[in-house]
């Protein structure tokens, strides 16, 4: 994909109009010597769906990473009112903070139940945790059938579909996803999507979703920013992105 030469900012506020759950401001993010982020800002929605969009090598996965405090990071990063830039990682996901990484990190070897398990290991409320598999089951039946089944046997759908429940087992605030739909079928990423959207609507998980499927997350999303080596080119409510020519010819295959 080309870049857009001449790239336009939109001003706006998420389209929910709820207040930020995660704020971002100034972020930079560094592997060794080579910077990555040049200062990122951006939101997302208290129970919002947002989307960072861009070709590959354009930094999105190294935002999620940022987040969560995996790579050498700079700026403020604010959830629900509270600094988390500097906390361990560990800690990050103690607030809350779910990651589904890209490649979908589902550990092989162990059962479909014992991913689950190890999604819920920082929850203090273990009562509650029991009942939780179920309500996971109920967004991805197919899971409950293979509950015992080898991950490393799932097919590619269904290791993503394990992905998000491990996450969800966590009862997190907000869910980092990276490139879901990668390496499925058409037809299973309108699945997982529409799941997604139920579980942002029922469960009000707010979403921060990179994904190269440009068309599936702009219409998912409330609130899209595009990045480009690093740096927020455009933002704005998802309808204004989708409409913007730029995007259109080098994102939506206009």
């Amino acid at each position: 994909m080309s870049a857009i030469a001449d790239p336009v900012e939109l001003a706006g506020a998420a389209a929910s109009g709820a207040a930020p759950l995660l704020t971002v401001r100034g972020l930079r993010a560094q592997y060794g010597s080579t910077q990555v982020l040049h200062g990122l800002d951006f939101d997302v929605a208290a129970r919002g769906i947002t989307t960072i969009l861009g070709a590959n090598g354009a930094g999105k996965t190294t935002t999620l990473r940022a987040v969560c405090n995996m790579v050498r990071t700079e700026g403020q990063i604010t959830l629900a009112g509270e600094r988390i830039d500097g906390l361990a990682t560990e800690n990050v996901v103690r607030r809350g903070v779910a990651h589904v990484p890209d490649g979908r990190g589902t550990f092989l070897n162990l059962s479909v139940e014992e991913n689950l398990r190890l999604g819920a290991y920082t929850r203090r409320d273990r009562d509650a945790v029991a009942p939780d598999y179920e309500r996971v089951y109920g967004y991805f039946p197919r899971l409950k059938e293979r509950c015992k089944q080898q991950a490393g046997t799932l097919s590619g759908g269904e290791q993503q579909m394990l992905a998000v429940s491990r996450a969800l087992m966590l009862r997190p605030r907000l869910l980092l996803l990276d490139e879901p739909s990668f390496g499925l079928a058409p037809l299973i990423v309108r699945e997982l999507f529409s799941i997604l959207r139920t579980i942002n609507e029922r469960e009000r998980v707010s979403i921060l979703l990179v994904e190269q499927n440009a068309a599936m997350a702009l219409d998912l999303a409330d609130q899209a920013y595009l990045i480009e080596t690093g740096r927020v080119v455009l933002s704005g409510s998802a309808d204004e992105v989708k409409r913007n020519d730029a995007v259109r010819a080098s994102y939506l295959g206009y």
